[in-house]
């Protein structure tokens, strides 16, 4: 009995045996011993190597000599070499994660891994000072799985180039230090805790793990697993430091001054050491522990203070901009997806709502690739109730599919107008298209194009459909088109403009023409159904009528051929023999919709001896069917017009005009047509534009001395500034309005392009077919080349703002173009030697605003600026005493006497399209393709 009760009492106290000081250094030592002495070798190894390769080389000739004597110690050298390189190769495959069986072996170290440091947080339950014995039935587990990784190990080393580097790698130094004691273990009958915290570090290979098992694949995945692997490998074996020096004790006081801590408490003090908390209710007495928490606390500020934010970010970031759109029935949306910027999303807003908050029921659902700034973020919380933000890309339909773009109204795909690259820029766009196009063929798309021989590409899409309501926006067509406008038209830029441009209005001016121009801020461009009262009745008649009875002023209409295959589209200014027919659509410029619901409510009878545009409303008599107009009707409308003549004329009865006017516009029809037949010849296969064969670069190149033998006079000149590496701009979409079918050759105006001879040449091919064009090698910046040109006696003088550079400032992008200007505005022109080119004093803009009774006048010119806040530096140009004080592009002196224009209003144009499209797409499919391009 005696023998069974020391038996039992043995196998109860076996597993939880004191350890004693010569045990534990046993298995600290083993691992030092190993670290360092295979250190040691290796060092001795690559000094004999080293020294045996300088006499190699020493010896050179020797050897040469004796490859050539002996070719069987060659071969069998060679054949040596050989067979260590593919040992070595099929070793690196083997360990690869490429293949099968490395992926396989690289996932086994790693839960083997965990499940050792599983063992060692059990074992840990059991005070450090104790020894397991072998009864514990973990030891034997915990044995085979470092037999395992002793094998992995010896694998590495010899697929290993640098052996100095691997023993020196993280892997190794765990695998050294966690090794050896197993073994020490085995032969002493006992394990101890020692330094198997270490396994712990193995964490940091969990996002490979879950990359090869496929579990993670976006990117902020794999980074929070990153940071997740990190902390937690940084806790584990920073509490397992804790936990073994404050169990032990410092060895110099023979653990006098150990304390019992558990692990789990060895983690609590060191989160609470990473947070920069310290809640004194665990603390480190040892002088290791506390030297160790010194530096720790170091570690963590840099560790809580980048990892543990990011890590809260990605999670906040995912829940919140990650989540799908619900597309409810009946409620409409659009997709906004490309540059999301702060700058294109404020402009997109600001003119997509503009007042227009009350009758808008649509939501905007922003698709951005990035993540919003904190600035974006407070943008789309000023316009909640309109807007919403979702993260991903348009090329992926997982995406694509969570904002439900096959419900949306339309797609709208933003371009950069600044960037470096405008053809990657549209290449780039064009792809969305297709990705789009692909995952759902019905979506309407409206894409900005910087380039316009980009859009060439979209039309070969095979679900591209104009019908629709596809449209392609070109920038460069807009704003060239704009520009070229300018020439033959002064101040027609600032006109345009100011119809889609709306400002808040805050300055009184007390000059007469600035209270008119800031009121005509306000007009902009209307659509309404005009009265059946004008159905029979010309397009003249009927904007003659709207203007002096409503003060509307019609400009276009929505016209449809009674035909069956008759025309169908929107027609400007057309001439009389078009007939307004029931259910027209009219386009006014005017300031409020109230305004042009006058058309619409215009009675002939209710309204004949009404002449306050106020009093035109809806009339009793609209409530009845009408018939179709009669002619005496038209003939009374007709009557109409000429006693509103005859009131503003101050007669009785309207002049007799109308003869002669139609006499005049016949003749002018057939000497236009006559032009026409006889200059058909030279007009391009569309017959929309004046051609000419090709024309070689250097006839139309210019020289200095070439001013006297050319003469040009009410010409345009053109200054353009790039070089060889610059991106084109495409002045073939600024030449193509001033070649335009509709003047005759005659009236064709001269344009001199000065210039970059490098990048003019590669414009040149776009437009060597263009007559009378002609380039002058130089600078505008120079006043010699600006004279070669014959500026003085130009009609206008246009500065092209150079194409964007690589990472420029934004305030820089219009350095050459403000440069240009100033140095075109000192020019001072004696207009009494050409009486033809005198500008009247009263003109604005081209005064000389320092002696306004002096002969001389300035060159008119037209500005382009990229960046409109850029406005300030060339104000001074307007010549005009008491300017509006604003650095508001237009509400400028320069933007309102035409010397200025800016491509920042396409945004507003581009709002506006995509307002009339999505909104009431079914009034503009079939022909918003012509109002884009």
């Amino acid at each position: 009995m005696f023998q069974t009760k020391l038996r039992n009492e043995t196998w109860e106290d076996l597993p939880k045996m004191s350890c004693t000081t010569e045990i534990q250094a046993a298995f600290i030592l083993s691992s030092f011993v190993t670290f360092f002495s295979g250190l040691i070798i290796l060092l001795i190894f690559r000094l004999i190597w080293r020294s045996v390769k300088k006499w190699q080389i020493i010896k050179g000739t020797g050897i040469i000599l004796e490859l050539f004597t002996s070719g069987t110690i060659a071969r069998s050298h060679v054949r040596s070499l050989h067979f260590q390189g593919q040992f070595r190769d099929r070793i690196e495959m083997l360990l690869s994660a490429q293949t099968f069986v490395g992926q396989v072996l690289v996932i086994l170290v790693f839960v083997l891994s965990i499940g050792s440091l599983i063992i060692y947080f059990i074992n840990s339950a059991d005070p450090v000072g104790s020894c397991s014995s072998y009864e514990d039935k973990t030891i034997p587990i915990d044995l085979v799985f470092n037999a395992f990784f002793s094998f992995y190990f010896g694998l590495r080393f010899m697929a290993a180039d640098d052996k100095i580097k691997f023993w020196l790698e993280m892997n190794s130094i765990v695998d050294i230090f966690t090794i050896p004691p197993t073994f020490i273990s085995y032969y002493l009958k006992s394990n101890w805790l020692g330094l198997r915290f270490l396994r712990a570090l193995r964490l940091l290979e969990l996002p490979q793990i879950l990359q090869i098992l496929r579990a993670i694949k976006t990117s902020n995945s794999v980074k929070f697993s990153k940071l997740l692997s990190i902390i937690l490998s940084t806790w584990f074996t920073a509490a397992g430091f804790i936990h073994l020096v404050e169990n032990s004790g410092d060895p110099w006081l023979k653990g006098r001054n150990s304390q019992n801590i558990s692990y789990f408490e060895s983690i609590y003090l060191v989160m609470a050491t990473t947070s920069t908390v310290g809640f004194g209710d665990v603390v480190a007495k040892t002088s290791l522990g506390r030297t160790f928490i010194m530096f720790f606390t170091l570690g963590s500020l840099i560790l809580f203070a980048n990892y543990i934010p990011e890590m809260v970010e990605l999670f906040a970031n995912k829940r919140k901009y990650t989540s799908s759109y619900e597309a409810l029935k009946g409620k409409k949306f659009i997709v906004v997806c490309g540059n999301i910027t702060v700058d294109s999303v404020t402009a997109f807003l600001r003119n997509f709502l503009r007042d227009k908050s009350g009758e808008i029921n649509t939501e905007i659902v922003f698709l951005g690739e990035t993540p919003p700034s904190l600035e974006l973020e407070t943008i789309f919380k000023c316009y909640l109730a309109y807007t919403t933000f979702i993260s991903g890309s348009a090329m992926k339909w997982e995406d694509l599919r969570r904002v439900a773009v096959e419900s949306a109204e339309a797609c709208l795909i933003i371009a950069n107008p600044l960037c470096s690259d405008s053809h990657a820029e549209d290449i780039s766009n064009i792809m969305r298209v297709l990705s789009i196009k692909n995952y759902d063929s019905t979506t309407r798309i409206i894409i900005q194009i910087l380039q316009s021989h980009n859009k060439v590409y979209l039309p070969k899409i095979p679900s591209w459909n104009w019908d629709t309501g596809d449209n392609i926006i070109c920038f460069a067509e807009l704003k060239l088109g704009f520009i070229a406008q300018g020439c033959l038209v002064p101040g027609l830029c600032t006109f345009l403009t100011s119809l889609f441009v709306e400002q808040n209005i805050k300055v009184m001016p007390k000059q007469t023409w600035k209270k008119h121009f800031l009121n005509s801020m306000k007009n902009k461009i209307l659509t309404q159904h005009l009265s059946d009262d004008f159905a029979g009745m010309s397009f003249p008649e009927v904007a003659r009528l709207c203007f002096l009875k409503m003060h509307l002023l019609l400009i276009a209409i929505e016209y449809k051929s009674l035909f069956t295959d008759g025309f169908c589209g929107l027609i400007l200014n057309p001439p009389p023999q078009v007939r307004i027919h029931k259910n027209t659509l009219g386009f006014f410029i005017a300031e409020t919709p109230k305004d042009v619901r006058r058309a619409l409510f215009y009675c002939s009878v209710c309204h004949d001896d009404v002449f306050i545009p106020e009093l035109i409303t809806n009339c009793g008599c609209k409530s009845r069917s009408r018939q179709h107009i009669t002619v005496p009707s038209v003939k009374r409308m007709k009557n109409c017009l000429k006693g509103i003549s005859s009131r503003i004329s101050g007669q009785d009865s309207p002049p007799r005009v109308s003869a002669s006017t139609s006499s005049i516009s016949n003749f002018t029809t057939r000497t236009l047509q006559h032009d026409v037949e006889q200059d058909s010849d030279q007009l391009d296969s569309s017959g929309m534009f004046h051609w000419c064969k090709p024309t070689s670069l250097d006839k139309v190149t210019l020289k200095r001395t070439d001013k006297s033998k050319y003469k040009f006079r009410n010409h345009i000149v053109a200054c353009v500034f790039g070089d060889a590496h610059s991106a084109p701009m495409g002045l073939r979409n600024f030449v193509m309005p001033l070649r335009a079918s509709n003047y005759t050759r005659k009236e064709l105006k001269d344009i001199v392009f000065v210039g970059s001879l490098d990048y003019l040449q590669r414009e040149w091919r776009f437009l060597r077919n263009f007559p009378q064009i002609y380039i002058l090698p130089g600078c505008a910046l120079y006043s010699g080349d600006l004279h070669a040109a014959n500026i003085e006696q130009c009609s206008m003088c246009v500065v092209l703002s150079p194409p964007p550079k690589p990472s420029s400032n934004q305030t820089l992008v219009d350095t050459e173009a403000i440069m240009a200007t100033l140095t075109i505005g000192s020019l001072q022109i004696d207009s009494s030697s050409d009486p033809s080119t005198a500008v009247s004093e009263e003109t604005p803009g081209y005064t000389n605003g320092h002696n306004e009774k002096s002969n001389c006048r300035k060159v008119p010119i037209l500005t382009e600026l990229k960046n409109p806040s850029n406005i300030h530096f060339i104000e001074q140009l307007g010549g005009l005493e008491g300017s509006l004080q604003e650095t508001n592009l237009h509400l400028s002196t320069a933007f309102s006497t035409g010397t200025v224009f800016s491509g920042s209003f396409l945004d507003s144009l581009l709002a506006t399209l995509m307002w009339k499209l999505a909104i009431k797409g079914s009034q503009f499919q079939g022909r918003s393709s012509g109002l884009c391009w």
